[in-house]
């Protein structure tokens, strides 16, 4: 029972990314490397996302210190609750309240990258389109019907479906081809694509702060353990001479 318990759960983020009705997912170059796009990331999300998401398991000063942003600037500038820069990083929205408004309390993105994946979150933040039957007015083509609004609308503009008709089996059906922005947004498509590029590379090092000096350390460990086989393989042989 236990191994099956456990089989689900390692099938679990990939069934996750799967699971985008049919919408292929467009690639997010993001590079861990880059401390002025995580920090553009950073900023996106404690001003577009934290009113309602927690990162519950990050701390401020966490956060500050690895992305080289003065504790004093982070303090001012990018923690909205009154919390202390030492807190952990959670919303100040209460779920009772969440849950009346949204039908089910926003979900901490601590560990979304993780569990979504990158491409899935660049993706499905690029797939907003107006749909006047949603509470929000918008819907979502890798999330049908998802109960969020489009917070980032005031950056991209109002994005509308393109469709395009086609005749299959002799009827006319409407095939969606893409999603187009009004042009009525702060940015152009260009800049909107970067914008969450930047905050897709922040959640990515939220989901594993660890992630680049893990890697480092494991060419380390690889490379100790490629020599450590040579060693034991001539010991081997030492020991077997006398016995042959």
């Amino acid at each position: 029972m236990k191994r099956i318990i456990f089989a689900v759960l390692a099938l679990l983020p990939g069934l996750a990314m799967a699971a985008t009705h049919g919408v292929a997912l467009d690639k997010a170059d993001y590079d861990l490397s880059d401390k002025a796009s995580l920090q553009r990331g950073a900023t996106t999300f404690m001003n577009y996302c934290a009113g309602c998401h927690s990162t519950q398991y990050q701390r401020y000063n966490r956060v500050a210190e690895d992305l080289d942003i003065p504790e004093d600037l982070m303090r001012d500038n990018l923690i909205f609750t009154g919390a202390k820069v030492g807190d952990l990083m959670k919303s100040s929205i209460a779920e009772k309240d969440a849950a009346r408004w949204f039908g089910a309390p926003p979900p901490d993105l601590t560990l979304v990258a993780r569990v979504r994946g990158a491409d899935w979150i660049y993706t499905y933040l690029r797939s907003f389109y107006v749909d006047p039957t949603r509470p929000f007015g918008v819907n979502n083509l890798v999330f049908p019907s998802v109960g969020m609004p489009h917070v980032l609308e005031p950056l991209q503009g109002t994005p509308r479906l393109e469709q395009e008709t086609r005749l299959v089996d002799g009827q006319e059906v409407q095939e969606t081809i893409g999603i187009k922005s009004d042009g009525n947004g702060e940015m152009t498509n260009e800049e909107y694509d970067q914008t969450v590029l930047d905050l897709v590379n922040f959640l990515v090092y939220s989901a594993e702060p660890v992630k680049l000096e893990r890697e480092r350390m494991g060419f380390w460990v690889l490379g100790f353990i490629a020599i450590f086989f040579i060693f034991t393989v001539l010991l081997k042989k030492e020991f077997w001479r006398d016995v042959h």
